[in-house]
């Protein structure tokens, strides 16, 4: 498998060799084009002179004519190779003497029979490499009266030209290499700090989660290495919150199992009375019951974390819903002298949740708000509805909760610190279960004064 080091550096070579490249390319295109046309500037302008001086001197006697008589004025000026050709394009006359029926049928003369100044380049058997011809039709009283045609040897040019190239080539080659060394450089920047970043996941993967990345590279990078550092330290909390829970877990197990333990070891004896063992009875169920309740909530919770429980969502009606919930909490509010009222809107109708499960829920968030309050405080159940949602508020004048325990008291396993605060998981549950209703669940409290409880469960009429 190929590593990121090799991989950044191939890339990074890859633009800078396409770069350099492409740039060689235009500027060889550039200096080519620039030189060319200079040349053929140079040669038009020096026919143009030879043909300005033949119509002002010779113009009255035919082309032919001018040849024979006044050959030397054609060429006497450009130090080039001039060829003269008649009007259908038919050599008249060559400045040298040689006659190349290949170069008689090049593009330009065409061009120039039509009235234009033409180039041509390419290669001819009597010249060392490339050749340039400018063609220019002269024209007499407005008829074309024959072309004019300069060859020149393009030797000089591609010469300097080709020192260019190899100019270029070295200073490629010069900018290659740099950019070799610097993607080295740059890659090593970057894989450098993941390396460093790998070695630290490695060492939280082994259980040290005490090792913290310190990486400030760039902003990429740096975000990762913090990532990790968080990660690491959510971990860490949630590790601490599970052995928490666990311990508060075994705390609350022991005490209801020492409890039976101890009254069956009492019941066991034969001296004991009758009413030393209905007291025993009693609190063996009574603990029982509150294993089983504890035991329960576990196996909810492990359920619902895990995704296996399903909502049975039905049309319920509200007002005797809340009803029952009213007369199920209404026997413990007198017995613990806490004033429980509740308040339902008159345009609350019906609803559609899953009954047992937000049963549930007001049950577990009402037992708190009871747990919490004074005898003689107040506990209030509010009911509302709109189109949208149904609403629940409870609230209660107890003891609060502190700021900072309150953004805490929905995770998974917190156990506050007050002594009435049992394993950690029950509002862990009611937050699950309105999830899963995809409701709201905000909690608003201050220490000494109370708190409130506001709950919304989409007012939804169907499913599919």
């Amino acid at each position: 498998m190929t590593s990121i080091r090799n991989k950044l550096i191939k890339n990074f070579l890859i633009v800078v060799i396409s770069t350099v490249i492409i740039l060689d390319i235009l500027m060889i295109i550039f200096f080519k084009e620039y030189y060319y046309n200079n040349r053929q500037e140079f040669l038009t302008s020096q026919i143009e002179s030879s043909i300005n001086f033949y119509d002002k001197y010779f113009s009255s006697q035919t082309l032919i004519q001018n040849i024979y008589d006044n050959i030397d004025s054609f060429w006497n000026n450009i130090n080039a190779q001039v060829e003269i050709l008649d009007p259908s394009g038919k050599l008249l006359m060559d400045s040298i003497g040689i006659r190349d029926n290949e170069l008689l049928h090049t593009p330009d003369i065409a061009k120039a029979m039509n009235g234009e100044t033409a180039r041509w380049v390419g290669k001819s058997d009597y010249y060392k490499g490339k050749i340039m011809i400018v063609s220019h039709p002269i024209i007499t009283n407005g008829e074309l009266n024959g072309i004019m045609r300069v060859i020149s040897s393009l030797e000089d040019i591609d010469n300097t030209i080709n020192s260019f190239i190899v100019l270029f080539l070295v200073i490629s080659f010069i900018v290659i290499l740099i950019g070799l060394i610097l993607s080295i450089l740059m890659a090593k920047s970057i894989v450098d700090p993941i390396k460093s970043i790998t070695k630290v996941a490695k060492k939280m993967a082994g259980g040290d989660l005490n090792v913290k990345s310190s990486i400030y590279n760039n902003e990429e990078i740096t975000q990762l290495s913090n990532t990790l550092n968080y990660m690491a330290s959510e971990i860490e909390k949630r590790e601490k919150l599970k052995n928490d829970f666990i311990s508060s877990v075994s705390h609350e197990l022991r005490t209801p199992l020492t409890a039976i333990k101890g009254w069956v070891i009492t019941l066991n004896d034969d001296a004991t009375d009758k009413d030393t063992l209905k007291m025993g009875f009693d609190i063996i169920e009574k603990e029982t019951d509150r294993l089983t309740i504890m035991v329960e909530e576990l196996l909810d919770f492990s359920k619902l974390v895990s995704g296996i429980v399903q909502l049975s969502k039905r049309s319920v009606d509200i007002i005797s819903f809340v009803t029952h919930i009213d007369n199920y909490m209404k026997p413990r509010a007198l017995n613990e002298g806490i004033n429980f009222t509740v308040d339902i809107s008159e345009n609350v109708y019906k609803g559609f949740f899953d009954y047992n499960k937000m049963k549930q829920v007001l049950i577990n968030i009402l037992d708190n708000a009871f747990k919490f309050t004074d005898k003689e405080g107040k506990v209030i159940l509010l009911v509302d509805q709109n189109e949208d949602c149904v609403k629940f508020t409870i609230i209660d004048t107890g003891i609060g909760i502190s700021s900072e325990e309150l953004p805490r008291v929905k995770e998974k396993f917190y156990k506050g610190k007050n002594s009435n605060s049992k394993n950690g998981i029950g509002l862990s549950i009611c937050d699950e279960i309105i999830k899963l209703h995809k409701g709201t669940f905000n909690i608003e409290s201050e220490l000494g004064k109370g708190t409130s409880v506001k709950i919304t469960i989409p007012n939804i009429k169907e499913e599919k």
